[in-house]
């Protein structure tokens, strides 16, 4: 989609809502809030119109949340809520746990942020709307004490209010739910009766929890499931979200299903699923799918940053389902596991097959007559090019389980070959360079001692850097000799 103005056009097709991470939409929100206002503004009304024709609603509603924030954000202070005086944001705050921003997969014990503002017009226009006029302004006259006391009341309103829409009796009820919003919000409206109708037992797991779970074992497992021992807790509806919490205090989140094998009694699949347990299984994979989906969003974009951390994650996740469960190949758990895997190991492999020709690119010995007079080498590219080889290094620890052992182990030996040569036969060059191609051939040198800190470690490219300056010095000697 284009928005057309005054400003240039600004492009947004590199959106792919379903496949972004938390640091990807954080990334769209640095670039939207660059744009001048007029831009901004422009933007917005392109997406409120698509929303209105039903197109891109995918894209419009992502980019239109992140606007709305960035314009929120840049409003004088004096004009801007507090957190504490926004009435909707106290009335939904026990839902933060369990937010999600637009543009990422939600899973079952998750709700979409952007839900809450439909909610709150609806509640204020209809579900409430005498309460909700009374809140507000009771809100804005109360000290913090009062403003709990005020919001807990609230949510009791509200809750009886989604619950008198969305319970059963009453005849058909599907007019009234369109007024509420589209049918993702109405699925948004089911959990979030739900949680504030349960708020105190919500409160209760949250204080029960340990705040850090880093190694989920026995005794860890054990206290959780004392916690989570409460009825209410327990039912299809509520027991994601309170596992959802759990996750939030685990260093490695792929473990819940140790909580799961436990109830079971078995790591058989058939026997772990056929408890209301099985659900942890279900979001672990759902949790894996998305953190995939954010490794390949930035592989594609040239973003390292996060990979080896991502791949760890992936890496140990996917083992541990593998190890812990016994998992069939052609059973739903199964064959979402194998997905998995095979979107990571072709995501990472193409990107591999592309380092050593970058590197070549860059290494290649042009003969001098081919070299031009001030030619150089892009420095942005060579540190791209450095990214990637330390991506392939990171790659190699985590290849085996990843499916990318075979392909990983050959590039990565393929390099050291190419650039062990190329950096002794650019010393060669150095010393034989004349005038005209001895700048390219030591920005030349300059790469590959980059490249031989990644591969070789530093003091190989000490090394390589003490021959190259022997290597000029020598050629000076020489020159003034002759």
């Amino acid at each position: 989609m284009i928005a057309r103005g005054r400003n240039p056009p600004v492009r947004l097709t590199t959106v792919h809502t379903g496949l972004m991470s938390q640091t990807s939409i954080e990334r769209l929100r640095d670039y939207l809030a660059q744009l001048p206002p007029q831009a901004q503004a422009l933007l917005m009304r392109e997406f409120e119109r698509a929303l209105e024709r039903g197109q891109d609603t995918a894209v419009a509603t992502l980019v239109l949340d992140q606007l709305r924030r960035i314009v929120r954000a840049a409003e004088p202070d004096e004009e801007t809520p507090t957190r504490s005086s926004d009435p909707a944001r106290v009335l939904f705050q026990p839902l933060e746990p369990f937010l999600v921003d637009a543009g990422i997969p939600i899973r079952v014990g998750q709700i979409r942020r952007s839900s809450l503002h439909p909610i709150w017009q609806w509640l204020g226009r209809d579900g409430a709307a005498e309460q909700v006029r009374e809140f507000e302004t009771a809100l804005a006259r109360a000290d913090d004490s009062q403003a709990e006391a005020l919001a807990r009341k609230m949510q009791g309103v509200a809750a009886d209010a989604i619950y008198q829409l969305t319970g059963p009796g009453g005849g058909d009820k599907s007019r009234a739910l369109a007024r509420v919003g589209p049918p993702n919000v109405i699925e948004d409206l089911y959990s979030i009766g739900a949680v504030l109708q349960l708020r105190e037992a919500v409160d209760t797991l949250s204080g029960r929890l340990p705040r850090f779970l880093r190694a989920f074992g026995d005794s860890q497992i054990a206290s959780v499931t004392a916690s989570l021992n409460v009825p209410a807790l327990q039912t299809p509806q509520m027991l994601p979200f309170a596992l959802t919490m759990v996750i939030a205090r685990m260093t490695a989140p792929w473990q819940i299903i140790r909580l799961a094998i436990k109830m079971a009694a078995s790591d058989d699949e058939i026997r772990v699923a056929a408890t209301p347990f099985g659900v942890a299984v279900t979001i672990a994979l759902h949790d894996l799918s998305c953190l995939a989906a954010s490794l390949r969003f930035d592989i594609k974009r040239g973003r390292f940053d996060n990979v080896g951390e991502n791949l760890k994650a992936l890496h140990d996740g996917v083992r541990g389902l593998r190890t812990e469960l016994d998992l069939r190949n052609d059973s739903a758990w199964g064959k979402q596991l194998t997905s998995i895997r095979a979107d990571i190991s072709n995501a990472l492999q193409s990107e591999i097959d592309s380092v050593p020709g970058r590197v070549r690119r860059i290494l290649r010995q042009r003969a001098e007559k081919d070299i031009p007079p001030g030619a150089r080498i892009d420095m942005t590219e060579v540190e791209e090019t450095v990214a990637l080889i330390d991506f392939v290094a990171t790659c190699r620890n985590y290849a085996s389980e990843l499916a990318i052992n075979e392909v990983t182990l050959r590039t990565y030996s393929d390099l050291q070959q190419y650039v062990e040569r190329s950096t002794e036969s650019l010393v060669q060059s150095l010393r034989a360079a004349d005038l005209k191609a001895r700048g390219y051939r030591q920005q030349q040198m300059q790469a590959a001692i980059r490249f031989c800190e990644v591969l070789f470690g530093d003091d190989y490219a000490s090394l390589m850097t003490r021959a190259a300056e022997n290597a000029l010095t020598g050629e000076r000697k020489s020159s003034r000799a002759g």
